[in-house]
């Protein structure tokens, strides 16, 4: 005897398969996703403001002094337990950040605790596990030690959080060229992977000899960087800057030029003119070189 079960599309089921309704569903589910987000944004904002937000603000970024500044990691490790879901816990404080009720650098120990804490959802479903309990245990506990050790290296010493300067430059770029968030998913999230497991499929020395020199500009980038910032006087005088450089390779104004063309919107047509009319970009040197550079 068969039980037939209810579900949202079974009058439509004789000309939908299984894989159709799975595409209507995730699009469905991704669009109140969005929705939810947008109407948490628009919520906080609206209620966080005024004397509320100076004593939330006042209260969350407050400096601990010695061991208690690690409070915030406990904190949010705390709080993702009690939600089992450090993705929930991560996207209700994002909008704080972004109205300016949390600082950056007080968001980064919380999202830090809540790595630790949404680990205890596999632990504990590890030690419901009678027949494979120590895989199990020994596949959740690498879990739980990975984000450990990314915390010993990326947090006790303040010169190695780099993360934080990191996400500045990007919330730069993404508040100047609104395009930019959307180029930066598809690359790191969907493109850069797809490349990174095409070049495994040969071998590990064809994955090396691609990415191996990649990564090793990057690294001299980044030295550069750092010694442009710090010691500027310790490089050659060409190398103190990036103006010697082409302007595609050293600022987005060239690609920003050609998204406006391709984002025909409204809403990012006006941003444009807004930023132009009210001089939003003074800070940009005469040749057109915006602030966004390497």
């Amino acid at each position: 005897m068969s039980l037939e079960g209810e579900f949202l599309f079974k009058g439509m089921y004789s000309t939908l398969n299984d894989k159709a309704i799975g595409a209507i569903m995730l699009v469905i589910s991704l669009t109140i996703l969005c929705l939810c987000l947008v109407a948490i944004v628009k919520l906080l904002h609206s209620l966080l403001q005024g004397p509320i937000a100076l004593i939330i603000k006042k209260f969350s970024n407050a400096d601990l002094p010695g061991p208690l500044g690690y409070l915030a990691i406990i904190i949010g490790a705390g709080l993702t337990i009690i939600v089992q879901s450090s993705s929930i816990f991560t996207s209700t404080l994002t909008p704080l950040v972004g109205i300016g009720v949390i600082e950056l650098d007080r968001m980064y120990p919380l999202t830090l605790g809540s790595n630790i804490g949404t680990t205890t959802t596999a632990i504990l479903s590890a030690l419901a596990n009678t027949d494979g309990l120590r895989n199990a245990l020994q596949a959740a506990f690498c879990h739980l030690f990975f984000n450990i050790t990314g915390i010993l290296l990326f947090y006790p010493i303040p010169y190695l959080r780099f993360p934080i300067p990191l996400a500045k430059f990007l919330g730069n770029c993404t508040a100047e060229y609104r395009w930019f968030a959307i180029v930066y998913i598809l690359l790191m999230f969907f493109l850069f992977p797809a490349l990174v497991f095409a070049l495994s499929i040969p071998g590990w020395y064809v994955l090396l000899g691609v990415l191996g020199p990649v990564c090793l500009l990057f690294i001299i980038i980044g030295v550069i960087k750092c010694l442009q910032a710090k010691r500027p006087q310790s490089l050659p005088r060409k190398l103190q800057d990036w103006m010697f450089l082409p302007q595609p390779l050293r600022s987005l104004e060239h690609y920003d030029r050609a998204m406006h063309k391709v984002f025909f919107c409204k809403r990012f047509q006006a941003d444009s003119t807004e930023k132009t009319d009210t001089g939003a970009t003074s800070d940009r040197q005469p040749n057109g070189v915006s602030s966004t550079r390497l």
